[in-house]
């Protein structure tokens, strides 16, 4: 039975076989088929591409020219805008800086920005024609500038009067009116109480006129002109300075001008030039630097550099004066005054140092430290001779009715008055050696004991002072004569107080 089941199974399988076979030929036809259909599609959209490139090249080149034109447009829009900007900044130009100096300013600097448009835009057509058109503008407003520049510092640098600058000084220094035929500041110790004293720096140049000088300074500095802005600065603001000067009293004296001076007369200047340097350096001079430091504020000014050519010629007249009476010949009765300006000039130098900062002032504040060092060396140097004096005075007058001998009266008032300038001779004496340091301190101290004592006696005035100190300090005891004009004595208590 299994034997004759076999043949059906063959037989099964082989109608199977066929069955696969003719599925395999049938699947095998419709790959081809398949294959070819997309080889045929394949043909068509190569022909569909070839017919579609020459629109899409038009296309492109139809997008190309339309973002070319907006370009265009666009360059167009900004060359027309360039051009009226030109247009109203040239009208602008044209009318000159007096009607309104702002806008001229803003109009420059519109001009210097169509100026960097056209330059970096050379390929545009009219770039050249324009370049030098706006470059001709500019060249007339530079001048137009410089004039408006000297106008504006002609009209600002005007000198000050010599009552408002005495009105900026703490009350303590201010002139009294009714002291017109003594100097009575003259005999106070001036710079006693003055390290606090208040100084209110004058109003030189309106607030308001600043921020335009400097924006006129620095149009001139970027158009090539500053020797010229240096140039009017210092001619306009020296000149002001000086006339300042000029109408305080101020003026340039020599050795020998000092030397043929009465010694009232010189006695007098030297208290004028005292209160003269307290208002040159801490008002005018102060007031300058803070002018100069504005103007040119900003930019690539060399400000040190002006303000020191425009102060030197004002500086070398106050200082002149300092230095001739440090100069000339030395007698005792100098020693207070050059002690007096010894001590201004020592009061100074903070204000010295600042104002006159930076390398291009170094000339003038080694002239003022100089001047300084002079007085000191002088003010010893006198001292010293007043010492030789006194021990080689030759004088045989005798005393006959027990009163105080003249060189006695002389040299105790002296050294009193001395007590008045204790700190300042500290100082001055510091480049001495230590034992004449201290052998002048012992002398010193010695001779106060002795003033004390007789300043306790009712004695006469001429007596006691001595003709030599009334003929040789009459301004020290200008004040006590003055209460006591028609008496011939001073208590003990008015001796104290000279």
């Amino acid at each position: 039975m299994a034997v004759s089941a076999l043949p059906r199974t063959m037989d099964a399988l082989t109608r199977r076989a066929t069955m696969l076979r003719d599925s395999l030929h049938k699947s095998q036809g419709n790959t081809d088929g398949m294959v070819a259909i997309l080889g045929s599609f394949d043909h068509r959209l190569s022909a569909l591409e070839a017919a579609m490139r020459p629109t899409q090249v038009r296309t492109h080149a139809i997008r190309m020219a339309h973002e070319n034109i907006d370009k265009t447009l666009k360059a167009g829009e900004a060359i027309l805008a360039q051009f009226d900007l030109t247009r109203r900044a040239e009208a602008t130009i044209l009318r000159g800086p007096h009607e309104d100096l702002e806008s001229y300013l803003e109009a420059v600097d519109t001009l210097k920005g169509i100026s960097r448009f056209f330059s970096s835009n050379k390929n545009f057509r009219s770039s050249e024609g324009i370049l030098n058109h706006v470059n001709g503008l500019l060249a007339k407003s530079s001048l137009k500038i410089e004039e408006e520049f000297k106008q504006l510092m002609t009209t600002y640098s005007k000198p000050i009067e010599p009552d408002r600058l005495f009105d900026c000084l703490p009350k303590s220094l201010r002139p009294s009116k009714d002291d017109e035929d003594e100097n009575a500041n003259q005999s106070d110790h001036p710079s006693k109480g003055l390290e606090t004293a208040v100084y209110k720096i004058p109003t030189l140049v309106p607030p308001r006129i600043l921020p335009l000088m400097n924006d006129i300074a620095q149009q001139l500095v970027q158009a090539g002109n500053q020797q010229s802005c240096y140039k009017i600065y210092r001619e306009s603001r020296g000149s002001a300075l000086e006339s300042s000067l000029r109408k305080l009293g101020v003026e340039k004296l020599t050795k020998d001008d000092v030397q043929k001076m009465q010694w009232e007369a010189l006695e007098a200047k030297i208290g004028n030039w005292i209160q003269f340097m307290r208002i040159a350096v801490k008002l005018l001079l102060t007031g300058e630097r803070k002018i100069c430091d504005q103007i040119f504020e900003g930019g690539n000014f060399n400000k040190d550099q002006c303000f020191a050519e425009m102060a030197t010629n004002s500086v070398v007249t106050l200082l002149s004066f300092g230095d001739a009476v440090a100069k000339s010949k030395r007698s005792p009765e100098k020693l207070f005054v050059l002690l007096d300006m010894y001590e201004v000039m020592r009061e100074l130098q903070p204000e010295i140092e600042v104002v006159f900062e930076g390398k291009a002032c170094s000339e003038m504040r080694e002239a003022a430290l100089g001047l300084t060092k002079r007085l000191a060396q002088t003010a010893q140097e006198t001292f010293a001779d007043f010492e030789e004096a006194v021990e080689k005075d030759a004088s045989k007058t005798i005393v006959q009715d027990g009163t105080v001998h003249p060189l006695t009266s002389y040299v105790i008032n002296y050294v009193k008055f001395l007590f008045d300038y204790q700190s300042t001779l500290k100082l001055l004496f510091q480049e001495f050696e230590t034992d004449q340091k201290q052998r002048i301190y012992l002398a010193m101290t010695g001779f106060r004991g002795t003033v004390e004592l007789c300043s306790k006696m009712p004695i006469s005035t001429n007596v006691l002072l001595g003709q030599r100190f009334f003929r040789h300090f009459p301004y020290k005891v200008r004040q006590a004569a003055l209460v006591r004009r028609h008496q011939q004595t001073l208590t003990a208590a008015e001796f104290q107080e000279l």
